[in-house]
């Protein structure tokens, strides 16, 4: 069976099931510059959701227990993985060593003056900048792109342009919505740097590659399978 039939054959799968959200979504032709991304958490959730890697679908992570909420729509890069290519280029930056990756999706934050009212959704984002952040030695990045077609920042390529007091609520979520209050505990997160759209492009690309090498062994050995039982 020849690899275009297989791959009609892989696409045609999709007509009768629900895609895989990390798997089954294209990261999009014009990656990094434009890319999809599914939304899991919207502002105002009282709920912090994320995916079920084995399901697909979305499951309760646990409630929010303090006051700290998501600033913006937050979700992941289909097709990515943040491993070790992902987690030398946050050595390459910081001079550190003994990172890793954290084994997800690449996260990423949506900027937009709409609302959006609920998560499990697929949009198009066109990444502007990102976190260089480090979660108990492990390389967590979160990407920060615009809403495509946005009418307030649609327009906006590069996270300089965005007011930084914006970025600041962002940087404070991420490094206190772990935090219990009145604790003397050791903050194990931390973001290192703020990058622009340059550095957002290579770690997007360093996933698609991080990705590629954990996945595309399966899905070999899938289409050796299909050829075989289809001959």
């Amino acid at each position: 069976m020849e690899r275009d039939q297989i791959r009609r054959f892989l696409e045609s799968i999709k007509l009768f099931s629900k895609p895989h959200p990390w798997h089954g979504i294209n990261i999009g032709e014009d990656a990094p510059h434009k890319i999809k991304v599914f939304i899991e958490l919207v502002p105002g959730d009282t709920m912090k959701y994320e995916l079920d890697k084995e399901s697909g679908y979305l499951k309760v992570d646990r409630p929010q227990r303090f006051s700290n909420i998501c600033p913006t729509p937050y979700g992941f890069v289909p097709r990515t993985l943040c491993a070790e290519k992902v987690a030398a280029f946050c050595m390459e930056k910081t001079g550190r060593s003994g990172i890793r990756g954290d084994g997800d999706p690449l996260d990423i934050c949506v900027i937009t003056e709409r609302n959006i009212p609920h998560g499990n959704l697929i949009l198009d984002a066109i990444p502007i900048g990102g976190l260089r952040m480090i979660d108990g030695e492990e390389a967590d990045d979160k990407i920060v792109a615009v809403l495509s077609g946005d009418a307030s920042f649609g327009q906006i390529r590069d996270i300089s342009e965005i007011p930084k007091h914006m970025i600041d609520r962002l940087s404070h979520y991420f490094l206190t919505y772990k935090a219990k209050p009145f604790s003397d505990e050791k903050r194990e997160c931390e973001i290192t740097h703020i990058y622009g759209r340059n550095e957002a492009f290579e770690v997007i690309d360093r996933s698609v590659k991080d990705y590629n090498k954990r996945f595309d062994v399966n899905k070999r050995k899938l289409l050796k399978m299909i050829q075989t039982g289809l001959k």
